[in-house]
């Protein structure tokens, strides 16, 4: 299978299963020197472990990481750097009814398409599981780019119908609601509208915002690599995005360039915006505003209410679909998007050292 890579200088490779023995991540392109322990990427891991509160699935996993390589005596040594997360709470047999059949929603006909064999326990690499992976190269990732004043917060703005009010923004409440939601308010709510959702045997989907803060103008390029397509594409590669926006989004395509553009001004003696609908990129390049992205996440496939599908001898069927499953992905999905946008950022901010001779100069030449 290809395509289990992402990125260039900062490059990322996930492996493993939802039901295999263990699954993880070799992050190569990490500079040498930088601080890390298991302990920095454990932290992200507990954001996106299931099992947590009502609204995740049951299925407990420790989600513990083990470096393997590429770190010594508490620093990163500039080779690979692998992770790897072991699987301890398989229940495969819950899936044993629907591995000759087609889940609605799910990837089991495309894989059985493409491949002409597929994992049918919770989805193989199309899992959700996968996810744990991208979240350990992301932790590292996040830890450099912290070096450079570089931070990003995600946070659930909507789950289904309820949508957060920015004027109740509280930080700490991403890491402490259910929902990862920064408005409680909006949190009671969206959790009374999930208890209905599963009453009726049916799940949600949401909005997460990403918000990236201290990015110096100049990172991405300006034709196949803009920074906007590589976090769309890193965003968009989470199995249940169905769409991203950047800055004002899909709202643009119904504003006057009037209202859209970015006035520009000088202040403390540097160009800033005095607005920022292109949430942080022009041209495909970072402009040294907020960069602020959405992804729109889908509902979670599984539900228990019964759904039409095919089997593979080709009859059609009725599917209940049985296990432990999420009644909305948004919010483990939230440090997920998070972390994918930490890998993007890193890996323009590699990349962008080449830019400019004067900057190989400083790092070849000592000036």
């Amino acid at each position: 299978m290809a395509g289990s890579s992402f990125g260039n200088l900062f490059r990322i490779t996930t492996w493993g299963e939802s039901h295999g023995p263990a699954l993880g991540v070799v992050v190569d392109g990490c500079p040498a020197g930088l601080t890390l322990e298991a302990g920095d990427i454990q932290t992200y891991l507990d954001r996106r472990k299931p099992g947590q509160n009502r609204i995740s699935t049951p299925r407990r996993e420790a989600d513990e990481v083990e470096i393997l390589s590429g770190v010594f005596e508490g620093r990163t040594t500039g080779t690979p750097i692998s992770m790897m997360i072991r699987n301890t709470s398989q229940h495969s047999a819950d899936y044993s009814e629907i591995a000759g059949c087609y889940r609605p929603g799910h990837a089991d006909y495309t894989y059985d398409a493409k491949y002409g064999f597929r994992d049918y326990r919770g989805g193989g690499r199309s899992s959700g599981r996968e996810t744990a992976g991208r979240v350990a190269a992301g932790a590292v990732a996040a830890k450099l780019l912290k070096e450079f004043g570089i931070e990003l917060t995600a946070y659930t703005a909507a789950i289904g119908p309820v949508t957060i009010d920015p004027a109740r923004f509280e930080h700490e409440a991403v890491y402490t609601t259910s929902t990862c939601m920064p408005d409680r308010d909006a949190s009671a709510k969206a959790e009374a509208f999930l208890a209905d959702c599963m009453a009726n045997r049916d799940s949600a989907g949401g909005v997460i915002e990403c918000v990236i803060k201290g990015v110096p103008a100049g990172l991405g390029d300006p034709v196949f690599e803009k920074l906007d397509a590589d976090l769309a594409k890193a965003v968009m590669s989470i199995g249940a995005v169905k769409a991203v926006e950047i800055g004002n989004g899909t709202a643009a395509a119904a504003a006057r360039g009037s209202e859209n553009n970015d006035a520009f001004r000088m202040e403390a003696g540097r160009v800033t915006k005095m607005t920022n609908h292109a949430g942080g990129i022009l041209g495909g390049i970072s402009d040294g505003s907020d960069i602020i992205l959405r992804a729109h996440v889908k509902p979670t496939p599984s539900i228990f209410s019964p759904q039409n599908t095919v089997n593979t001898q080709g009859d059609n069927i009725e599917l209940s679909i049985k296990g432990r499953h999420d009644p909305v992905i948004v919010p483990r999905a939230v440090v997920v998007v998070e972390c994918m946008a930490a890998v993007t950022i890193a890996d323009a901010l590699l990349r962008n050292a080449g830019a400019k001779l004067d900057s190989l100069k400083k790092i070849y030449n000592g000036r």
